[in-house]
């Protein structure tokens, strides 16, 4: 399993606060087979049995991700995270663009040299074999063969099924807690340049400290690590 500890901030006159804090330590669950939440292979995949040998993660202290079994979902995609997970990678990584009803979305890391060398490094595209329905988390893409470190979960009630034919290949499912992705900061909306978001350009060439100054109050994990 894998530990992440999600924390949001307050107005610059009050301290960072953890989300477990506000919503309680048992606010996100992802497989009820697992004492503990996780990112699973879709809905589709809940139909059978999930192997006991399938990796958890988690993504928050409610939120935890659980590769399918034999990485036969998306397995270039779980590579990647699971490779991002050991280096630390998502230490600091703000929750950047949060679009109630449609995605969350994060994976630029804080620090502009770690993330030019990740980004210098783009996977080939796994098939996509399940659908983007809500609760999926789904490598961001900007065209075939594309994907890096950047991640999203689709929130829409209704899924986003239309991503299944633009490559979008989910690697894993928020199967309980998705109440706390709901609670993710929202407020600055779309990014620069169709909104008064972050421009993502500008996190991945001065990373958290832009963030920090210009985007105070987003929602970012502030450790990860493989638990039992």
């Amino acid at each position: 399993m894998l530990s992440f500890h999600l924390t949001t901030t307050r107005p610059a006159s009050q301290m960072a606060t953890s989300l477990a804090e506000m919503l309680g330590p048992e606010s996100l669950f992802l497989h009820r087979p697992l004492p503990l939440p996780s990112l699973l292979p879709t809905r589709l995949q809940r139909k059978r049995a999930v192997s006991s040998s399938s990796r958890c993660k988690i993504l928050t202290e409610g939120i935890r991700a659980v590769s399918p079994s034999g990485h036969d979902w998306a397995p270039k995609g779980v590579q990647r995270f699971e490779a991002l997970t050991e280096n630390k990678f998502w230490d600091g990584c703000r929750v950047f663009r949060v679009l109630p009803g449609f995605i969350a979305q994060f994976g630029i890391n804080g620090d502009p040299q770690v993330q030019s060398k990740w980004r210098a490094s783009s996977l080939s595209d796994d098939p996509v074999k399940v659908t983007n329905s809500r609760g999926t988390v789904v490598f961001a893409t900007a065209g075939p063969n594309t994907r890096t470190t950047q991640l999203f979960i689709n929130t829409n009630p209704k899924g986003n099924g239309f991503l299944d034919k633009q490559g979008f290949s989910p690697i894993g499912e928020v199967v309980e807690g998705m109440d706390v992705v709901d609670k993710l900061y929202a407020g600055y909306g779309e990014g620069a340049p169709q909104g008064r978001g972050p421009n993502q350009g500008l996190i991945q060439a001065k990373g958290n400290e832009y963030l920090e100054s210009a985007y105070p109050k987003l929602s970012y994990f502030s450790a990860a690590k493989f638990v039992n």
